[in-house]
């Protein structure tokens, strides 16, 4: 899902402002689904923690923070300057 722009470059379709909005939109309503499940589904834990109200909901989120925390992280170790490989 490529599109040519005037300049030659190929965009994505997540470099329209909208799609990102609509992304956005639609994992608040998943993780709100999320939350809403758990008045319908009893399970059975294994641990005290995961028994709390909204743990599936809020342990996904905070998953996901940490694994863009960790990319940024790896974004500054790994970041090489721009001209790296011109001394070749």
């Amino acid at each position: 899902m490529t599109n040519d722009n005037n300049h030659g470059k190929r965009e994505s379709w997540l470099d329209e402002p909208r799609n990102i909005k609509l992304l956005i939109v639609i994992g608040l309503i998943v993780l709100a689904l999320t939350v809403v499940a758990d008045f319908f589904y009893h399970g059975h834990p294994k641990f005290v923690v995961d028994g709390w109200f909204g743990f599936y909901a809020w342990y996904g989120f905070l998953t996901c923070l940490v694994m863009v925390l960790v990319a940024k992280l790896l974004g500054f170790v790994l970041k090489r300057d721009d001209r790296f490989y011109d001394d070749d």
